[in-house]
């Protein structure tokens, strides 16, 4: 019997994401060239997207979208709503219908409450009616993001060191300072107004070519967000405030201490209790974003990996187990079938497959990984599976060309016997082509891999924690008859849109 793909809930493209085979590119946005300090959700992006619809792909996959630590990872997030200003393209706010042109050029990360002054002096009562409507939408995480923000701002450090009455939520304490600071409240709602208004924009502007933007969940939240600060009950934290234990990955592939990530746990027969609601309403809202979502370490609903808090390595963590099929069946129950796609690498087990298996969710496949020598492994091409993501490297991996120059001799010649490796037929052309030709119904390839980068364009190295996230591309980096290519391979494979 054949295998059948499997569906999700449509896109607002009007297309369920696995109806059939496509290729994507994963790329974060940050990686995307133009004159801030990072890529942004303008003009740079737009031409992005044509780029991918003239090269025949259906899909942008990104990283996470929300502020980040002061290390710039994309998976320490501050929100588990809010977008990254950073992000937002001042050249192009005064496009939309729904600001004043004044506000064009206004830097809203590094001056958000100039740029809000700007908007009230300026905005119609049309313009303001809609800023208070999204305000009144999304009040429930906008309204305590904006009182954190406040917060950190007037305190310059960590949640956690901020005054007693300002650590412990005092609703009076904090009456008073948000009364005091009100303009300075207002504008990092309006900062969150401007982030949505234009990747609501980009992203209409990607459907209506064809493309469906796949995005990124965190599975954990950093410590110093506004989801541990506001709500401490959710989280396995002590009296006062410190973690009890932390999370982690135990010793594997990529490191042999295992990874200390250090976020807080999840308090999960608390979360029970009210029905998940903290996660329906997390994921609710990124789907409002994203035709397709990834569940950022997924294997964690079945077990996880509790450290306790204070230990100097991963290794001194435990497994404990997850509620991975409650929750997922609330989930359903409530947002019907979420196009949701399990991140299962690492130290997967057969529990893990079955969940994912019973709720019908595409798992990933590396090509990187293909080549142990052991005929069972389920990353080679010939044991890719239809429901499933396949690529040649994540954004966790080194790129294909560095990963392949630091091959040994014998790994080098596995995967040139596997793959057909020749000087016609190169590196990574050869792995691009084995991804596109895999059973797989989505075929994601980094835009590294396209543009046959080395090393240096590595986006993450795992346990560390500098030097990461900062690649960017540039345009004069893309061959003018990349699209071309890419199209045809997408021809060739059954991924043309």
């Amino acid at each position: 019997m054949a295998e059948r793909a499997p569906g999700g809930a449509p896109g607002s493209a009007g297309e369920e994401p696995f109806d059939r085979r496509r290729a994507g590119v994963l790329l974060h946005v940050t990686s995307l060239p133009g004159p801030s300090a990072t890529g942004t959700l303008g003009a740079d992006a737009r031409r992005f997207v044509d780029w991918l619809a003239a090269g025949g792909f259906g899909v942008w996959q990104t990283l996470p979208l929300g502020p980040v630590d002061a290390y710039g990872s994309p998976y320490c997030l501050r929100s588990a709503h809010a977008g990254d200003a950073r992000l937002i393209d001042a050249r192009d706010l005064g496009e939309l219908p729904e600001l004043p042109r004044s506000v064009e050029g206004a830097d809203v990360a590094a001056a958000p409450l100039e740029a809000y002054r700007t908007f009230a002096a300026a905005a119609t009562a049309e313009q303001r009616r809609r800023f208070a409507a999204f305000v009144h939408r999304h009040r429930r995480w906008l309204l305590p993001y904006g009182a954190f923000c406040v917060c950190r701002q007037r305190h310059g450090e960590p949640w956690w060191h901020w005054p007693a009455p300002y650590r412990h939520r005092d609703r009076r304490a904090l009456r008073e300072l948000l009364r005091d600071a009100r303009e300075a409240l207002r504008a990092f709602l309006f900062e969150q107004y401007l982030f949505d208004l234009q990747w609501r924009a980009l992203k209409r502007y990607a459907n209506e070519r064809g493309v469906l933007i796949f995005g990124d969940l965190p599975f954990y939240m950093d410590r110093d967000s506004v989801e541990v600060w506001r709500q401490p009950e959710l989280f396995r934290l002590g009296a006062d405030g410190e973690p009890v234990v932390v999370a982690g990955v135990p010793p594997d592939y990529f490191n042999a201490d295992g990874q200390l990530w250090g976020n807080p746990i999840y308090d999960w027969e608390r979360m029970r209790r009210d029905g998940f609601r903290w996660w329906v309403e997390r994921i609710a809202g990124q789907l409002e974003r994203f035709d397709l979502l990834r569940i950022d370490h997924f294997r964690a609903l079945e077990s996880y990996w509790e450290i306790p808090a204070g230990a100097r390595t991963a290794r001194e963590g435990r497994w404990q187990p997850g509620c991975g099929e409650e929750l997922l069946t609330t989930l359903c129950a409530r947002l019907g079938s979420p196009p949701l796609v399990a991140e299962d690498l690492g130290i997967i087990t057969d529990e893990v497959r079955r969940l994912r298996d019973r709720f019908r969710l595409p798992g990933m496949v590396v090509l990187q990984f293909a080549f142990d020598g052991k005929p069972d492994n389920p990353h080679l091409p010939e044991n890719h599976v239809v429901r499933s993501v396949a690529y040649t490297g994540t954004h966790d991996n080194d790129t294909t060309v560095g990963w392949y120059a630091k091959l040994d001799p014998h790994a080098r010649g596995l995967v040139d016997v596997t793959l057909g490796v020749t000087a016609a037929r190169p590196m990574p052309d050869v792995m691009i082509e084995a991804c596109y030709a895999s059973r797989a119904q989505l075929a994601v390839v980094p835009l590294q891999d396209l543009l046959r980068l080395g090393s240096e364009a590595r986006m993450n190295t795992p346990g560390n924690r500098e030097g990461n996230w900062g690649w960017r591309f540039r345009w004069e980096d893309v061959p003018p008859g990349l699209a071309a290519v890419s199209r045809d391979r997408a021809l060739r494979s059954g991924r043309l849109p």
